[in-house]
């Protein structure tokens, strides 16, 4: 791609960053920090105000764990969470353990997670070879296996963080280096001149622009309403429910490892400020849009493209019966005692995944369009690198992504229809849901 060497070797005057949600602000903090664009200057937009209320990154928990089937990712993170254990917003970071479990053919990536977290020999970790043992370290009083799993481990040294915690925690100290400028506003268009191929910032909604030498987009799920994504990026919503509880039962669990089961996505992170979070890391709702080509001048070129429909769009917008039944199914099956008609869920969201057809991130210059890098493809993973991805991110800028990165982070050589997307091994539960139908058929049955 000549568009990457040339632009690698060059230090830009200035550049725009759109969107601020975990990969944003991260590569954000890491330019700011490196003398080598000292005389850069740095813009950072986002749609919403920080934190934006329908952005991945912001909720009151997610997992941090360097249990992955993909050594190169298990390494990475295990630097990372070297970092929230120690100096990367400790206060937010809480060391209770994960139960990573299944009982269908998840358990391959059950064992090759546990086994990449072996060889680097940092964790503790335990073999949950039955049931009856998932049930006792993770201090679940069901014994359906349908939600505990069959088998597993836990790794005792990973953990979860409060999300809204740890990226008020990180701006704050981006903002106080005075290296950034933050622009609140909707960005419509990337400005491309198809003549030379080259980008040179952004439209936005008010017709005004934002120029820059060099343009990232890290706008997470929202990145395929900027570029053509199609067949290499795609927007999931996954479901997530809260219930409140009591401080006695949130004593109980909140020292309780998170139990993952893979084989239908479902998890429950340990409650805290009396709210207890069930969810779903599965395949996910889509959301097919049409919407103007977003690299074409023509208004009557048109794509469809899954993108997020959110609490923004709809302040009234709910999880689909469908995906919190599923939620209290599993619920019912790991802790009767909380999952009883009169403890409703009463609160719900969709979390919007940018997913790629093997969980890889997408990190890498535009194969076409100089001066537009993209760093996307968190596939529902990406918030736990928070402390360490933006380094990473400016590396592959300047050309030397890491080596075991090179192939997984590129763009790929070609577009892969959605429904041959392999994924990478930890997605269970329902393929093929549509938001609008789902919400459709909620409304008829309420």
């Amino acid at each position: 791609m000549a568009s990457s060497s040339s632009a690698s070797v060059e230090i830009p005057s200035s550049i725009l960053i759109v969107g601020s949600g975990a990969f944003g602000l991260s590569t954000a903090w890491a330019l700011s920090q490196n003398p080598q664009y000292k005389d850069t200057s740095i813009t950072v937009v986002d749609r919403q105000p920080f934190p934006s209320p329908d952005c991945s990154s912001n909720d009151i928990s997610r997992i941090i764990r360097p249990d992955y089937a993909a050594a190169p990712y298990t390494r990475l993170a295990t630097i990372a969470q070297n970092r929230w254990r120690t100096d990367f917003a400790p206060e937010h970071y809480h060391e209770v353990g994960l139960a990573v479990t299944a009982w269908g053919p998840e358990q391959k990536y059950v064992s090759s997670s546990l086994a990449n977290v072996n060889a680097i020999g940092a964790d503790k970790t335990e073999v949950l070879d039955s049931a009856e043992k998932i049930r006792r370290a993770c201090g679940l009083e069901g014994k359906d296996e349908w939600g505990s799993g069959s088998v597993g481990y836990v790794n005792w040294s990973s953990g979860w963080a409060n999300a809204e915690g740890a990226m008020c925690w990180f701006r704050e100290r981006v903002e106080k280096l005075k290296r950034v400028n933050f622009v609140t506003g909707c960005v419509n268009k990337v400005i491309i001149d198809h003549k030379t191929n080259s980008v040179s910032g952004v439209r936005m909604s008010d017709a005004s622009e934002l120029k820059a030498d060099l343009t990232i987009l890290a706008a997470g799920a929202w990145t395929a309403a900027l570029i053509d994504l199609r067949g290499i990026c795609k927007a999931t919503g996954q479901a997530v429910c809260y219930m409140p509880i009591s401080a006695d039962e949130e004593a109980a669990l909140s020292n309780r490892p998170t139990l993952l089961n893979l084989s239908h996505g479902l998890f429950m992170i340990p409650p805290s400020n009396r709210l207890l979070k069930v969810a779903r890391h599965g395949h996910g709702y889509l959301n097919p849009t049409t919407i103007p080509h977003p690299e074409s001048e023509d208004p009557n070129d048109t794509i469809t493209t899954s993108l997020p429909y959110t609490c923004v769009d709809d302040p009234s917008q709910s999880v689909p019966l469908e995906g919190q039944r599923d939620c209290r199914a599993f619920l019912t099956a790991i802790h009767p005692s909380l999952s009883v008609p009169s403890r409703p869920f009463t609160q719900s969201k969709i979390c919007w995944y940018t997913d790629t057809r093997n969980g890889d991130f997408l990190i890498s210059y535009h194969p076409t369009y100089k001066g537009l890098f993209v760093a996307t493809g968190g596939s529902g993973h990406g918030f736990k690198f928070l402390p360490v991805i933006g380094e990473s991110i400016v590396q592959c800028i300047q050309g030397r992504t890491p080596e075991e990165f090179k192939e997984r982070w590129a763009w790929p050589a070609e577009r892969v229809a959605e429904e041959l997307w392999k994924g990478d091994g930890s997605r269970g539960g329902p393929i093929g849901l549509v938001l609008g139908e789902e919400t459709a058929k909620s409304t008829r049955k309420l």
